[in-house]
């Protein structure tokens, strides 16, 4: 039951784009059609994944052991920024299919703080989480990050074939149509 919890709180309730405001660049850069949101989302849910898993046991073996959690932000981001480099080599040799699909998504992944604001937040004392705990919340943030990327995109499509005002076309409209999804999604604040 408990790692139910962590998954409905970690896409629904605590979303991290629309409730703690992480990896807003993506999620207005990338959300113009669906299909590349679904790539962005692939590419999130694995490195997302992937990075929390090496961070925590970072973390917990390293950086609290040796007692210098003050190097957890550069650790966190050299781990991510290596770890997407890694995928990107692995994926062009293993299937270059799938490297020329996730194309762009790779490198954006290495910016986007929703990776280093989870990875971070899986480790935080206020959750306590174990390895599997951590993994499930990484994995749930992810689908949460690529939930709200694709539903936007979708409403952000439909959007491009309505008759908006000028003054609110493009960006304001985006605007708007955010805050409105994210008051919709605070609606699921009382189930966790």
């Amino acid at each position: 039951m408990e790692y139910v919890l962590i998954v409905i709180s970690a896409i629904f309730v605590n979303n991290v784009v629309l409730a703690k405001f992480l990896g807003v660049c993506p999620f207005f850069g990338v959300s113009k059609k669906v299909e590349t949101a679904v790539g962005m989302t692939g590419a999130v849910v694995f490195v997302m994944t992937i990075a929390t898993i090496v961070t925590f046991i970072l973390q917990k073996y390293v950086l609290d052991a040796f007692n210098i959690g003050y190097m957890q932000t550069i650790t966190f981001i050299l781990v991510i920024a290596s770890l997407v480099q890694l995928v990107e080599i692995v994926l062009k040799k293993v299937s270059p299919a799938l490297y020329q699909a996730l194309g762009i998504f790779l490198p954006l992944i290495t910016t986007n703080c929703a990776v280093l604001g989870v990875a971070i937040l899986a480790v935080k004392p206020v959750y306590d989480y174990n390895l599997l705990e951590a993994t499930v919340y990484a994995v749930a943030a992810a689908i949460g990050f690529g939930l709200a990327l694709v539903l936007f995109a979708g409403l952000r499509e439909h959007l491009d074939m309505q008759d908006i005002p000028k003054g609110m076309k493009g960006v304001p409209i985006a605007f708007v149509t955010a805050g409105l999804l994210a008051l919709a999604f605070m609606g699921f604040s009382g189930i966790a």
